[in-house]
């Protein structure tokens, strides 16, 4: 488990990181969102023990991370796939590493066939491209087989064979019981990959819940009914505090109430419903309202095509 308490980072004047408090816990892949320059990197720099707190604390199974026994085989990380020796081949690589970590010769075989390297293995990085060096990067994380796992925008450069690939390792990583924290701005990718989230803005936390509750209750989220005594129900379900609105198809889009006090409504009252579907907001625009704030550049076009997107889906 990753435990972080009152976690501040601070560059001079800047704050990269402002009292952050979370928990990643074993068993679920935990989305870790945020804009350019939200402070996710720092977090995971600061976790990882590279760069110190300027405030409040961080641990790894309950200790700071340079006080583990065996980092190499407790934590892995993905934080550049790029920062690595570009003269070595991947196989030299991985054995540097697994000797430096105290770690079996053997494994290096193994984590080489598991991300796909396995044939390009005695080719020297530098002439990897993004998504090879990406493959090289996780298999450093996976070499020690830690229970802990982080990695900063695993997918970039990856083809969507190679997404995939990535979505099934980390839901495999969790299942296995480790602790896995993956950040990305892929919002549709982490959509199907991770089971909590950690949204992040300006270095402050905006949120720490399960994706299910996030997108189920974010802005956007409604309940689409239809019904041939819909003006009724309408009546009966703004008396409940509900915002009904008629649509042009006849439906009626409900926000406010589940669908399952809206279907008990309808059952007391005997107003027959032929539709009743909830409608969950998508990741990606539940992300940009909360983030909107947040973000460091935006141009007018895009604020102005946000801003049009936003209003006309709700």
């Amino acid at each position: 488990m990753i435990e972080a308490t009152d976690l501040s980072k601070h560059y001079g004047s800047t704050v990269a990181v402002d009292q952050l408090t979370f928990s990643v816990r074993p068993g679920v892949v935990t989305g870790f969102l945020g804009p350019n320059g939200s402070g996710k990197t720092t977090t995971m720099r600061c976790i990882l023990g590279l760069d110190h707190p300027s405030a409040g604390s961080v641990t790894v199974d309950g200790v700071p991370y340079r006080d583990l026994r065996a980092p190499a085989r407790q934590v892995g990380a993905l934080l550049d796939a790029r920062a690595v020796d570009g003269v070595r081949t991947a196989r030299a690589h991985l054995k540097w590493m697994a000797k430096a970590g105290g770690i079996g010769q053997s494994r290096v075989e193994d984590v080489l066939e598991m991300v796909g390297l396995a044939a390009v293995a005695d080719q020297r990085i530098g002439g990897f491209s993004l998504g090879m060096s990406q493959r090289l990067g996780i298999a450093a994380a996976l070499l020690g087989d830690p229970p802990i796992l982080l990695f900063d925008e695993p997918v970039n450069g990856l083809d969507p064979e190679g997404i995939r690939w990535v979505r099934t390792l980390m839901r495999s990583l969790a299942a296995e019981g480790r602790t896995v924290l993956v950040s990305s701005h892929l919002m549709s990718e982490l959509e199907h990959t991770a089971d909590h989230v950690l949204v992040i803005g300006k270095g402050r936390l905006l949120a720490d819940t399960s994706l299910d509750d996030l997108i189920t209750n974010g802005a956007g989220a409604h309940v689409r009914l239809a019904s041939p005594r819909a003006d009724d129900l309408i009546a009966l379900l703004e008396k409940e505090g509900a915002t009904a609105t008629r649509q042009a198809d006849q439906t009626v889009q409900v926000v406010g109430l589940t669908s399952d006090r809206i279907g008990d409504i309808a059952a007391t009252t005997g107003i027959p419903l032929h539709e009743l579907t909830p409608q969950r907001a998508s990741l990606e625009s539940v992300f940009m309202d909360l983030t909107g704030d947040s973000v460091e550049y935006r141009d007018d076009a895009s604020t102005s095509e946000l801003a049009s997107t936003e209003g006309g889906g709700r």
